[in-house]
């Protein structure tokens, strides 16, 4: 059971109060990290094109399978321009929800606002997200 910030009787603990913010501030910076080393894929046409981002949303890589393009032809390039998007698309929604799923506990005790606009980031330092 929490302490009640505001003292026993109408009284106010800045101390305890204090101690909430720093521990809830740990729990974010702890989030956080966790988020910055996972890692989600994301892919279209059957594996032809995976993107992988980091928890975060940075970008950690992109694998197009050999054979699946011709590099000389204008459409071939136009089409997995077009499929590098999508499956960076598809990453990026699940770095998304990750995101949603491991900071959304969080942001209940930060008052009504959430997370500063909303999940994921929502302008935090160092959230990168």
């Amino acid at each position: 059971m929490t302490q009640n910030p505001f003292g026993g009787e109408g009284g106010f603990d800045m101390n305890a109060l204090l101690q909430q913010a720093q521990q809830m501030q740990e729990q974010l910076m702890g989030a956080q990290a966790r988020l910055a080393e996972a890692e989600v894929e994301g892919t279209v046409a059957g594996g032809a094109v995976t993107v992988k981002l980091s928890g975060a949303g940075d970008l950690l890589g992109v694998d197009i399978k050999a054979g699946g393009f011709d590099g000389n032809d204008a459409d071939d390039l136009s089409d997995l321009g077009d499929m590098i998007v999508a499956a960076w698309r598809d990453a990026k929604g699940r770095a998304d929800a990750l995101a949603a799923e491991t900071l959304g506990p969080l942001a209940g005790g930060l008052g009504g606002g959430g997370l500063g606009g909303g999940l994921p980031g929502g302008g935090l330092p160092g959230a990168g997200i």
